[in-house]
């Protein structure tokens, strides 16, 4: 796989999710061997959902190095749920890999997503 070809499975996979109804792309770039994709998503129940993530690719596959998915009311003011990567919980079991959950002060242990994964996740929680 080749970075723009990551980045264009990215923009399939939200295109064709039933829970988002608008996206807007705000970046996407590839440079010296790593790759960028940041947009704004309104979600089909209207919630509000922002993803970047960096990427780079290894032996031909696709490997994440920084996240960012940050899903907001549809006010952009409640917080639903983070996930980032910054390293900033060391105490937590899979570091740097947390979510933070309705307020900041919130945060448990999570797992490296890339969008693709996220965008999964998110269906399972709207769609049921």
């Amino acid at each position: 796989m080749e970075l723009e070809e990551y980045i264009n499975t990215v923009k399939v996979k939200i295109n064709a999710s039933s829970a988002i109804s608008s996206i807007e792309i705000i970046d996407e770039r590839t440079f010296l061997g790593r790759g960028y994709f940041r947009a704004r998503l309104t979600l089909s129940n209207s919630d509000f959902l922002e993803i970047a993530e960096s990427f780079t690719i290894i032996e031909g596959r696709c490997v994440t190095l920084g996240y960012r998915y940050q899903w907001m009311d549809s006010s952009k003011q409640r917080l639903r749920k983070r996930w980032d990567n910054v390293t900033h919980f060391p105490d937590l079991p899979n570091f740097p890999h947390h979510v933070h959950i309705g307020e900041e002060s919130n945060v448990e242990s999570s797992q490296c997503r890339n969008i693709r994964e996220l965008i999964d996740l998110v269906e399972q929680e709207i769609m049921f």
